[in-house]
């Protein structure tokens, strides 16, 4: 019998993460218009792919680490975990790139956006903080 613990995640974290989704979205939207403007509706359509699996691995990797906070598993089934997820998602990215030449590449220019949104959306509360010191 497996009893389920209860995962508590940070109102910081699920902010981070709702700031960085919310900057994608509004990021994507723009470059979808430009590129559907340009005539280059697929690159649109795998840059929005690209963008949703950053958004699904940051919000796997949100949910993992909580866990791994509450239940405590060894360190090797979380980096399996981690691992895992990230060779899933580069498969993806890889089959879809490989399969719809050239404009399936904008799926690796739809996960480094997210990763660098990402990014950012972590460190404005830490400049705010600096600033407010």
């Amino acid at each position: 019998m497996t009893t389920s613990v209860p995962t508590y995640t940070p109102p910081v974290t699920l902010a981070t993460f709702r700031r960085a989704a919310i900057m994608a979205g509004v990021v994507t939207a723009v470059a979808v218009v430009v590129l559907v403007l340009l005539g280059y509706p697929l690159w649109g359509l795998f840059l929005v792919v690209g963008v949703g699996l950053g958004t699904l691995n940051m919000w796997l990797a949100v949910r993992s680490v909580a866990r791994f906070a509450t239940s405590r598993p060894s360190k090797a089934r979380f980096s399996g975990s981690v691992l895992g997820r990230l060779a899933v998602i580069t498969v993806v990215a890889l089959v879809v790139a490989w399969l719809v030449r050239p404009a399936g590449i904008a799926i690796f220019g739809g996960l480094a956006l997210f990763q660098f949104l990402a990014i950012v959306s972590s460190m404005l509360p830490l400049i705010k903080e600096i600033r407010q010191k």
